[in-house]
């Protein structure tokens, strides 16, 4: 029998070293940009991911009032809340929130590919959404990131 052993490793939350990108959402379909964020926030390009630690990296997006739909779903998709009560129920289409707050529907998008426990919660909290081009995160010296 052989006498090497290998071991995975699994890194700690001490030992991730954290990047910052900015993607620029000018003509970007909304569900393939989101998927690609959520990858990036989960960790998921990196060798080092470790399912149970949060490994992602920063992300910031900006021109999320630029994204875009196929087809006719921007005046087809609806974004529903419900506040509990009864006839609490309200939906607007996606033309709708773009008008009153475009950052939604980026946020919304990406939050749904995230896991639903403590960890995703972690992982939505390093994504930053901007309606307009300009940031104030210069300092962090993001990288461009392109898909």
């Amino acid at each position: 029998m052989d006498t090497l052993s290998y071991k995975t490793k699994s890194f700690r939350n001490e030992d991730v070293e954290r990047k910052w990108y900015v993607i620029d959402a000018t003509n970007k379909t909304v569900g393939r940009m989101a998927s690609e964020i959520a990858k990036v926030l989960r960790g998921k390009h990196k060798p080092t991911y470790t399912p149970h630690v949060d490994t992602g990296d920063y992300v910031i997006v900006v021109n999320a009032e630029k994204i875009r739909f196929t087809g006719s779903k921007m005046d087809q998709k609806k974004y529903i809340t419900y506040s509990g009560y009864p006839g609490g129920q309200k939906s607007k289409t996606a033309r709708q929130m773009m008008d009153r707050k475009p950052t939604f529907i980026v946020e919304k998008s990406i939050k749904g590919m995230l896991p639903k426990n403590r960890l995703g919660r972690d992982m939505f909290r390093k994504l930053y959404v901007y309606a307009g081009s300009e940031h104030p995160h210069e300092a962090q010296q993001p990288e461009e990131l392109n898909f």
